[in-house]
């Protein structure tokens, strides 16, 4: 749906842009701090939430973009992967919420050309 187009290609180049927004020090962060996979989670998964309730999905497409968000969490697990268990910092959490935004904003453009 969205991780096979040109879209979804640009935003992971927007984040390797910014990867260096993940070079955090871990011990310098509070051990109880929530990880950055964590926020990443929990915020797309917000995202993904309004998507949904926000085109009154069926079940079946509900389906189809639960399995994208898997994959799209995979390909950041993946490129994140020495950090994404480091406790998340202010920047890295406002990043994130500007990235899962970007991904739902990809849904949105699908969902949309689908009903055109």
């Amino acid at each position: 749906m969205v991780t096979d187009k040109n879209g979804y290609i640009h935003l992971i180049e927007y984040l390797t842009e910014h990867l260096s927004l993940f070079e955090n020090l871990a011990t310098a962060q509070d051990s109880n701090s929530p990880t950055i996979i964590e926020k990443i989670e929990e915020v797309l998964g917000d995202q993904i939430i309004q998507l949904c309730l926000q085109h009154k999905l069926s079940f079946n497409q509900r389906n189809t973009i639960i399995r994208e968000v898997d994959s799209i969490l995979h390909d950041l697990e993946e490129i994140l992967s020495t950090v994404v268990h480091n406790p998340i910092t202010s920047e890295q959490l406002l990043f994130i919420k500007e990235f899962a935004l970007l991904i739902k904003n990809l849904f949105d453009s699908e969902i949309s050309l689908a009903k055109a």
